[in-house]
């Protein structure tokens, strides 16, 4: 199981703004620190973290951040509905289109996603593959 991931951002602010545009919408919260974001599931008393937490952090050796070419993030929503509105809330909040929400031939009949691009260039996607919705068949 992934416990946490994490990418980094120059301006910690303008990263806040994209990733608060979405995240809240599928049950993180959100703490700052000087070390940065951290966007975490909530738990209920008594049970353990959900996982996986999201952190997005200045690189630790204080050289700019980068995107990693070949890896993304990909963030789970409830339907295909959520996938367009928080595609579109986070190109509002400062992300780039890396792909338009909608099926893709590689992927299976019900697997909607969009693609998109934080502030600094890390590759994010939304997806749902609720097969109680339509799918790219039908």
């Amino acid at each position: 199981m992934i416990a946490y991931v994490t990418v980094g951002a120059d301006d910690i602010a303008l990263a806040k703004r994209f990733y608060s545009a979405f995240l809240p919408a599928l049950g993180y919260t959100l703490a700052e620190g000087p070390e940065g974001l951290s966007f975490a599931l909530p738990a209920q008393p008594g049970q353990s973290p959900r996982m996986p937490d999201f952190y997005v952090k200045p690189p630790f050796d204080g050289r700019p951040a980068s995107a990693g070419n070949g890896s993304m993030v990909a963030f789970e929503a409830r339907s295909q509905g959520q996938v367009r509105d928080l595609h579109a809330a986070a190109l509002g909040a400062g992300g780039r289109d890396a792909g338009q929400p909608g099926f893709r031939d590689a992927y299976g009949p019900h697997f909607y996603v969009g693609y998109l691009r934080d502030p600094q260039g890390n590759k994010i996607a939304l997806f749902s593959s609720d097969p109680n919705e339509p799918g790219r068949d039908g």
